[in-house]
């Protein structure tokens, strides 16, 4: 079973938008929520979340499987894809 990805970036963002970009190009289904696109308690909630994983608050902040992953890296996602 692949891993379950979730990726939170903002909608402005050139290395939230690569990190999907290849996850489409190689068929991985991932879960992304815009940050910058949610509204007060969504918005909070997500900020909240996206904290629990990176303190920083960057993005992009992918979940794959039990990694998180900052920012895009070819290699470090293909590695924790298992590609």
């Amino acid at each position: 079973m692949p891993a379950k990805v979730k990726i939170y970036a903002l909608s402005t963002c050139i290395h939230c938008k690569k990190a999907k970009e290849y996850l489409e190009s190689n068929n991985v289904e991932y879960d992304c929520t815009y940050v910058d696109m949610l509204a007060g308690e969504e918005r909070q909630q997500a900020v909240d979340e996206v904290k629990k994983h990176n303190p920083a608050l960057s993005f992009p902040t992918m979940l794959v499987g039990g990694k998180v992953l900052v920012g895009f890296n070819k290699e470090e996602l293909q590695a924790a894809l298992g590609a």
